[in-house]
């Protein structure tokens, strides 16, 4: 038996996890009790109950699934230890390729210089080893660190690169609504202009096609009053700070993006959240679509004033 991170000597403190590789065809509640002796009948199928146990990465709840030489089994023994991590990450779909979360306002996707342990790589990563120790993610896209919203994860790289690779075909669509300042008029339109980063990472908008790479940006009014405007944006393209951009080129910008224009932070956030993703599952074929909805807190600040 290989077992990793847990002697399993009396007197020591538990860790948190064990695992083994199956050196023969057996039962998986017999393999446990055989390779894991320290511990109790009564333990192992609390385990198995609570889907602690896992098989090559996958959770295992049946007392008779089959194991075969080479397989790696996994246990963790502290219950669902990040499982606050992951209730505030908002995991709104998992499968063994792909996990998808609303991401809250104010976390970074991955770590900088300055933020290296409280980013929702960081948070989702300890969560998955948190159920066996060599599962991994992957970044896809990302989000600004004070955009909220859909954000998708690979589960290898393999299904990363697909995806990266095939992004147009794969990914159907990808819809924000953002709260902007002022009066929006027209109610629709499209922005268009040339994006490029200064070495203080602003992104500059030019209508010089020699300065940057082409930006497409198409909004529609969903609602508004004479302070805000709550629009549902779509892009046609997906670069850095796009949306924050092309909202102060239409002299509306995203109200608490103080980087791109705006003086006012009524939301105590910045007003922008990845509400729709909508794509192909790079395994199965499956067509996915999920919507968050409107934050509360947008509707709010945007609703219509009554006329008396």
């Amino acid at each position: 038996m290989r077992n990793r991170r847990d002697s399993g000597h009396p007197g020591k403190k538990s860790a948190p996890y064990s695992s083994y590789t199956v050196s023969k065809n057996d039962l998986l509640l017999p393999s446990l009790l055989s390779n894991l002796p320290h511990k109790t009948r009564k333990i192992i199928k609390a385990v198995l109950r609570d889907r602690q146990v896992h098989v090559d990465g996958r959770p295992v709840t049946q007392f008779d699934h089959d194991l075969k030489p080479g397989q790696r089994v996994d246990v963790q023994w502290s219950r669902n230890s990040e499982k606050t991590r992951a209730d505030e990450l908002g995991i709104v779909h998992m499968d063994s390729a792909l996990i998808v979360v609303n991401k809250p306002a104010g976390l970074l996707t991955i770590a900088t210089a300055k933020e290296k342990r409280r980013t929702a790589y960081s948070m989702l990563s300890s969560f998955v080893k948190a159920e066996a120790p060599t599962n991994k993610i992957f970044i896809i896209h990302r989000l600004d660190r004070e955009t909220s919203g859909l954000l998708m994860f690979a589960r290898n790289e393999r299904v990363k690169e697909q995806i990266q690779k095939n992004w147009i075909a794969t990914v159907s669509q990808r819809s924000y609504v953002g709260v902007v300042e002022g009066q929006v008029n027209p109610p629709t339109g499209t922005v268009t202009s040339w994006l490029r980063e200064s070495s203080a990472f602003t992104v500059y908008s030019s209508q010089n096609k020699n300065h940057g790479k082409k930006a497409v940006t198409r909004y529609r009014t969903l609602s508004g009053n004479a302070h805000f405007t709550l629009l549902q944006i779509n892009l046609e393209t997906g670069k850095k700070h796009q949306i924050r951009v092309h909202m102060q080129d239409l002299g509306h910008p995203i109200t608490g993006d103080r980087k791109y224009g705006s003086h006012l932070d009524p939301l105590r956030r910045m007003g922008l959240h990845a509400q729709i993703l909508a794509f192909e599952h790079p395994l199965t074929g499956k067509v996915y679509h999920f919507d968050t909805g409107v934050p509360k807190t947008f509707l709010k600040l945007c609703r219509s004033q009554s006329r008396h």
